[in-house]
């Protein structure tokens, strides 16, 4: 845990899911993780709010957008 000095208040420090379960690699075809680092818009989820490393960020970019050209993701919700 750290201590925020700004609003004086707790902040619980994010660990890397793929980092705890000891991913390999992030795969385009595997919906299900992608859809938790995708906001409601659509949008890519930055690393922190999701808490993933800076590795794993660039690698769950990368399969996110393959997913989406592949037609497995939308681009936009509408």
């Amino acid at each position: 845990m750290r201590r925020n000095k700004k609003d004086d208040v707790i902040v619980r420090q994010k660990h890397c899911w793929f980092c705890i379960n000891g991913t390999k690699s992030i795969d385009y075809k595997d919906l299900g993780t992608l859809r938790r680092y995708i906001s409601s818009f659509g949008k890519i989820v930055p690393r922190r709010r999701s808490g993933v490393c800076a590795l794993h960020q660039r690698k769950l970019a990368t399969a996110i957008k393959r997913a989406r050209i592949m037609a497995l993701l939308p681009f936009t919700t509408r």
